[in-house]
């Protein structure tokens, strides 16, 4: 999935101009999601460093050692995600993660529940009961296929 196609990858950063302006987040991530009759399971796991919001924004994934196995950059006009030498890229953010993993995620719900706003949006339902301990978990059942993210954000 993700790490198959990942790499080392050089990002193109954000200006600091910019960084200042937009909210960051880091810690780890996991999204699990169930198989569906085109796709098989798909799981992984990483420390990430999320800049922007749902219109434009910035998410690295990084490996174990800490170098960089993945960077997605998004504005209203594409994203893109690129892994070592290849660069792949969409329509939107929606469309990249829908690709990469083989279901949608509510992009704007994801910065709401980070923000800590209880947002329940497609399906999607939000745990913040232990938010203030940098921990989010966000489930959809239905429609299928079923899907887990766990967020836990350094303080």
């Amino acid at each position: 999935m993700l790490f198959a196609v990942a790499g080392c990858a050089v990002p193109s950063r954000i200006s600091e101009e910019k960084a200042v302006q937009t909210a960051r987040w880091t810690g780890r991530l996991s999204v699990r999601v169930e198989a569906s009759p085109a796709q098989g399971p798909q799981a992984f796991s990483s420390s990430f460093e999320l800049q922007g919001g749902p219109g434009q924004g910035q998410l690295l994934f990084f490996t174990p050692l800490g170098s960089t196995a993945a960077a997605i950059a998004w504005s209203p006009q594409q994203a893109h995600m690129q892994s070592g030498t290849e660069t792949h890229v969409f329509s939107s953010i929606t469309e990249l993660i829908e690709r990469v993993l083989g279901t949608p995620v509510p992009v704007a719900a994801l910065f709401a529940w980070l923000a800590g706003e209880p947002l329940s949006l497609d399906g999607w339902q939000v745990d913040q009961s232990q938010f203030a301990d940098g921990k989010i978990t966000a489930r959809r059942t239905s429609p299928s296929p079923s899907a887990e993210i766990r967020v836990v954000l350094e303080p």
